[in-house]
Order: structure tokens, then C-alpha cells, then sequence
């Protein structure tokens, strides 16, 4: 049998907090349904002339690939390498409209958020001459969860003898020199170099003997609720098995002044009072008639 009481507003808590795992893949299972690591290639040029399509988990043309990062990750750095400057100008109305006064900066080249990784001054290369290649490698978001850890992401590309990181700010390093970007939050690492020791971004994009591992990162939430009796509550035991006759009468052990019920289960039902999960306490909880006594059940979601 069950005794019933309803929670209040502060009897309930939900406190978010972070979880990683790591993750390490071979080039071989990159297409694997659970896995769907995309490798892609982008030139520069005309989707008129040039319809070549590419991708091992989705095909996606070259020229389109090209100009989406390009216009997401790098229209700010077409011109410097530095950035330029984001018009952030504000309007402080006057009394009339030709008293309104425009402050920061108006006109600049800066159009777009480009999702930089770094409050520190960022320098991003990207290539801009006739059929310039760039890579793009994709980690699907169901692996990633809610961004790429930084200072995890590692590309190691035996074929090619190239060896990838992250440094942290939103760079993909080879050795010591800068050789292209990670966007965390969208798990995709952009190769823009034009040479790499050597190779060319294309012959990433192609390479067989390759492994990638990275981290994820994911806030998942876990919901307390607090369930209080107070000295004068649940202290009489619903157990049947305590009835010793036909007429309910109960056996003479249970109706003594000093005996209190245990506690061993506790369920969480829903408005219509239907069952939704059971905790089982570790051990027989005694139901104090002098103070308070409090559980805390914990949910993960």
C-alpha cells in the first residue's frame, strides 16, 4: 500500500552540469551508421563550370562547400587575416530624428558573426585564388553533443604523414604553424593552408590510413526532489501484514507508543497518480516521531 504526499516548487531543484567522453575513430569506420565522420572538399570557382560533388557520408558539391565556410567562418578575414571590424554601432535617439547620434563603428568590411573561438584577437587565413582548395572534416553532433573539448581534437593522418591538432583557441595546428580553424560548437575542422609539408587540403580529404579522436562535451540535467515528513506524518504502517484478524485488528506490537514504521520504497507519480519510477532505499529507513526526517531522490535527464 502507498501513502502519498505532493511536492512544492522548492521542493524540486534542477542543476545543470557538464559530462565528456572521448572518442577515437579509425578512416575505416568513418561511413559506420553510429560514427558518419565527414570528410569534404572545397574549391573556389563557379557551380556553372564546376558541379563536382564530394563527401564520404553525404554528397555535397565542392563550389557550394567552398562558399558556405567561406561566408560563415572567414567573410570577416577576406581582406586581413586580423578581421575586420563588425559595425556595432548603437542609436541614442535625440528629441527629434535629426538629433539621433550613431555610436561605433558604422561603416566597415566586417559583415557577419564568424563564430570566433577566442576572445583574443583571432587570425584566420582563407584561400581566395582561382580553384583554391580547402578540407573540411564534420563530426556529427550526436558524437560532439554540445561542442568539440577543446585542446582534444587530434587528426592523425599516416598516409600523408600529417599529424593534426587544436590548440585550444580555435586553431588547427601541424607542428607549428597555423594551417586552419576549428568551430567548436559546429564540430567541423577546416583545413585553408595551401601546403602542408608537402600535401595539398584535397589529399586529407582523400587519405585512407587516418584516425580521429576529440571529446565532447554535454550538459545534461539532474533533477533533486525533496521529499520532507514531519514528525507527525506517515508514523502508522500500511503494511496488511500487520492485521491479525478478520476485523482489522491489528496485532498488539504495532499499537505500543513507541513503535514507528520503516520506510523501504519510494515511488514518484504523476498528477493522475500513475507510477513513474521507484526508488528502493539501501536499507530500512526509520520514520523518526520526534524530528523531521528528509530523502533525496536524484534524476538524471
Amino acid at each position: 500500500m502507498s501513502a502519498y504526499k505532493q511536492f512544492l516548487a522548492q521542493d524540486i531543484i534542477v542543476t545543470p552540469f557538464e559530462v565528456n567522453k572521448s572518442f577515437t575513430f579509425k578512416g575505416g569506420n568513418f561511413t559506420d551508421n553510429l560514427v558518419e565522420i565527414d570528410r569534404l572538399k572545397g574549391i573556389s570557382g563557379s557551380f556553372e563550370s564546376n558541379q563536382d560533388a564530394t563527401g564520404n557520408n553525404s554528397d555535397q558539391y565542392q563550389v557550394l562547400v567552398y562558399n558556405s565556410i567561406k561566408e560563415l567562418y572567414y567573410s570577416n578575414f577576406l581582406t586581413q587575416s586580423w578581421g575586420d571590424e563588425v559595425s556595432t554601432a548603437s542609436l541614442f535617439p535625440g528629441e527629434t530624428p535629426s538629433g539621433d547620434v550613431m555610436v561605433g563603428p558604422v561603416n566597415t568590411s566586417g559583415r557577419y558573426y564568424n563564430y570566433l573561438q577566442t576572445s583574443l584577437t583571432q587570425s584566420r587565413y582563407f584561400p581566395t585564388e582561382s580553384n583554391s582548395p580547402i578540407a573540411v572534416f564534420s563530426i556529427p553532433s550526436r558524437l560532439f553533443g554540445d561542442y568539440v573539448q577543446p585542446y582534444s581534437f587530434v587528426w592523425e593522418d599516416n598516409t600523408n604523414n600529417i599529424n593534426l591538432t587544436d590548440d585550444g583557441e580555435g586553431n588547427i595546428i601541424s607542428g607549428s604553424k597555423v594551417v586552419g580553424n576549428i568551430i567548436y560548437q559546429h564540430g567541423l575542422a577546416i583545413i585553408t593552408t595551401q601546403s602542408l609539408g608537402g600535401t595539398t587540403p584535397d589529399s586529407l580529404v582523400s587519405a585512407t590510413n587516418v584516425t580521429c579522436s576529440f571529446s565532447s562535451s554535454l550538459t545534461i540535467y539532474e533533477t533533486q526532489y525533496k521529499c520532507t515528513l514531519t514528525e507527525n506524518e506517515f508514523n502508522t504502517t500500511l503494511n496488511p501484514s500487520i492485521i491479525s484478524q478478520s476485523d482489522g485488528t491489528p496485532y498488539n506490537y504495532v499499537t505500543g507508543s513507541y513503535f514507528s514504521p520503516y520506510l523501504t520504497t519510494v515511488g514518484l507519480y504523476n498528477e493522475n497518480q500513475d507510477l513513474l519510477a521507484i526508488g528502493k532505499l539501501a536499507k530500512p529507513l526509520f520514520t523518526s516521531a520526534t524530528t523531521n526526517t528528509t530523502i533525496y531522490i536524484n534524476l538524471d535527464r
